[in-house]
């Protein structure tokens, strides 16, 4: 019976209660107060001294034979883009400044369109360097948007002759009225075509976005706050701890 209250009262010497838990935190509460303060005012510097950041976006809208129809696919120029292109203007920036650029170049085409989104995120400072390289980019698309252009509508006059003069030649001949009547509607085809065609259009070159990348700073402040909350609890009570350990080491 004894050993069983001996067993009884060493569970409950074992046992912390809430008040002691409040009386530990109240006696290191000093040392909460610390490591609250300090987190939270990292926290604010933080977000105060946060470098600003923002996409800035380049949008070309490529060459169109007809109506959603693009004379060269948007796939195919991103992947010129990302592997010939820019690595030239890379190499070339390295070259001329003895470092990389300073940001990250995407490409993008948005679903079913014929935009090609180039995006860049940089500071406000920045913002003129990246303008160089996006204009840089487009100059290459432009010009190789204007030579399919170009090369669409010779191959389509060239067609277009041909027929006009194989129409010529049928005129005078006798029973050739279905094949007259057949070139004619491919020739008007080809002159529809023709007309349709529209060049490559820079719609937006650089455009600074209004939002702001990264975390917003009450973000970054209310984390800060919640995690000197936790921080300041854990070493306010390991502090207390670690007093116990020395006290009983010193017993001995």
């Amino acid at each position: 019976m004894e050993e069983r209250q001996r067993s009884v009262k060493h569970a409950h010497d074992d046992e912390i209660s809430l008040v002691d838990l409040a009386s530990t935190f109240l006696k290191r509460r000093r040392i909460f107060y610390v490591v609250f303060l300090v987190t939270l005012a990292a926290g604010v510097l933080y977000a105060t001294l946060m470098p600003e950041k923002y996409d800035y976006v380049s949008l070309l809208k490529l060459a169109e034979k007809e109506t959603g129809s693009f004379i060269e696919k948007p796939a195919s120029v991103i992947a010129t883009l990302e592997n010939r292109w820019f690595p030239e203007i890379e190499a070339a920036y390295l070259a001329e400044h003895d470092q990389p650029l300073p940001f990250e170049v995407s490409f993008s085409n948005p679903e079913n369109t014929g935009l090609i989104r180039i995006v860049s995120e940089a500071k406000p400072a920045g913002s003129e360097g990246v303008k160089q390289i996006h204009a840089a980019l487009i100059e290459n698309l432009e010009q190789t948007q204007s030579i399919a252009v170009s090369t669409l509508k010779s191959n389509l006059e060239r067609q277009i002759e041909s027929l006009t003069s194989t129409i010529d030649r049928l005129e005078g001949s006798q029973d050739v009225g279905a094949a007259i009547a057949d070139a004619v509607n491919k020739r008007l085809s080809l002159e529809v075509l023709l007309l349709s065609i529209q060049p490559a259009e820079l719609l937006v070159l650089n455009r600074q976005m209004a939002e702001r990348k990264g975390p917003a700073r009450s973000l970054i402040v209310v984390l800060a706050a919640m995690l000197g909350l936790m921080g300041g609890i854990f070493i306010s009570f390991l502090a207390e701890f670690v007093s116990l350990v020395r006290a009983n080491l010193n017993e001995i």
